[in-house]
């Protein structure tokens, strides 16, 4: 049995869209929080099927919120999209990242000036 593969397309004016390759047509949920959200609309293309998911507007509030597609059928995640919106959060990954990237970089000269003081 083969994974389902959810792709990508775009994410434009409050809808993201997505592609499943394949014959059958997928049974597709999307949550936030674990809560459904309304509206997903599943349409055969050529060579698999075009997901829509409109996005709420609770979800367009200042932070991280992610939403995750699952296949209803066999309860397996098929895939998910993250939004950031408003100011930076100071909590947020890419935040903390690139403090420990600064850290390590002074740790790094650090290390190295006591190792040429050593020589």
């Amino acid at each position: 049995m083969t994974q389902t593969r959810l792709v990508p397309i775009r994410f434009e004016n409050a809808v993201w869209e997505g592609h499943i390759p394949g014959n059958s047509c997928p049974q597709v949920e999307a949550r936030f929080q674990d809560q459904s959200l309304p509206g997903v609309d599943v349409t055969q293309v050529d060579g698999g099927w075009s997901i829509r998911i409109p996005v709420p507007s609770t979800l367009l509030s200042d932070g991280v919120h992610c939403v995750s597609v699952w296949d209803v059928t066999t309860q397996d995640k098929l895939g998910d999209f993250t939004i950031i919106a408003g100011a930076p959060a100071s909590d947020d990954m890419r935040a903390q990242l690139d403090l420990l990237r600064a850290e390590l970089d002074m740790l790094k000269r650090v290390v190295r000036r006591l190792n040429s003081g050593q020589s």
